[in-house]
């Protein structure tokens, strides 16, 4: 029969330990103080309650601080923690779960995965090599090799912050380092991706590339410095160095927007602000503002409009 060890027992058996929340119970089949290592040893169906988060593992070990009071509760052989909050359920697996009693901090090491589920839907799924989650602030750090999967969204990136709400949802990702974000047809890369999960906007910068691919199959290409994506009018700002790539147009400038078709809603009308560039085979033309369109393929050009025709034919011919 499993013993059930509550808090109120280790200030009677150790060394009074102060005030302590009354709803921490730790579950096991053998329970095991060493006072040299001051760690309470705990084996076989090992289940400990805090509050809302249950963690399961079949063994693990609880730090005791020089204060006498409990520290750090480490779960061995692939762990297993859920948090309920209402409607939502997060669960984390990995091969070492770390609970600090005092802190309410959770880290997950080695082939970590965090699952939050809606109901019976998951809405976000983080796969990485350690995350932490600060349970009092509601945010999650995962590092190393990232991945992550939020609703119709896909990423990739060396780290990745989630600020959760206080009802479990998510309010906002950082994606930093390497980052790659895909989404329906459309593909982002970039140092830095900030996501606004309330607006569905999305912010990139460092090195910026978009690539979004009509139905046809044809692919708008974009790069800047720093791009933002606006999903409810599906609509990018590009700044910085940008550089757009499209069929056989090749355009550059300080700044762009890109605005999608009234009919279609895919992007359709490129506005370069600023002095211009537009490429489309051997022509050059150079102006302070430029309008592209796919479809028709079409461009005009405003203001000091400069025309360069490479490779002209100047051999002399009868006139």
């Amino acid at each position: 029969m499993k013993k059930i060890l509550i808090l109120l027992l280790l200030i009677l058996s150790l060394v009074g330990l102060g005030v302590i929340a009354s709803d921490l119970v730790i579950e096991s089949k053998t329970q095991t103080f060493s006072d040299s290592e001051k760690k309470i040893k705990l084996d076989g169906g090992v289940k400990v309650k805090l509050d809302n988060l249950t963690v399961e593992s079949e063994n693990a070990d609880v730090s005791i601080r020089r204060n006498n009071k409990l520290d750090i509760a480490t779960f061995y052989n692939k762990p297993f923690a859920v948090e309920i909050n209402g409607n939502k359920k997060r669960e984390v697996k990995s091969n070492i779960l770390k609970v600090s009693l005092i802190n309410k901090i959770v880290r997950a090491e080695g082939e970590t995965q965090s699952v939050i589920t809606e109901g019976n839907t998951p809405i976000i799924i983080i796969n990485a090599d350690a995350q932490e989650y600060d349970t009092n602030s509601n945010v999650m750090v995962a590092t190393g090799a990232v991945t992550m999967k939020y609703k119709d969204i896909d990423t990739y990136s060396d780290k990745a912050v989630i600020i959760a709400d206080e009802k479990g949802g998510v309010k906002k990702i950082d994606l930093i380092g390497n980052a790659r974000v895909k989404q329906e047809n459309n593909e982002s890369e970039g140092h830095h991706f900030v996501y606004n999960a309330v607006t569905e906007d999305m912010s990139v910068e460092g090195n910026t590339k978009t690539i979004a691919i009509s139905d046809e199959g044809k692919k708008l290409t974009i790069h800047s410095d720093y791009q933002q994506y606006h999903k409810k009018q599906n609509s990018y700002i590009g700044s910085g160095h940008v550089k757009i790539w499209y069929d056989d147009y090749y355009a550059q400038g300080p700044k762009v927007s890109v605005f999608p078709d009234a009919k279609t809603n895919k992007p359709n009308e490129v506005y370069f602000i600023g002095r211009s560039k537009i490429i489309q085979q051997e022509k050059d033309i150079i102006a302070d503002k430029i309008k592209m369109t796919m479809n028709p393929k079409d461009f005009t050009a405003e203001g000091n409009v400069k025309t360069i025709i490479h490779n002209v034919d100047t051999k002399d011919g009868d006139l």
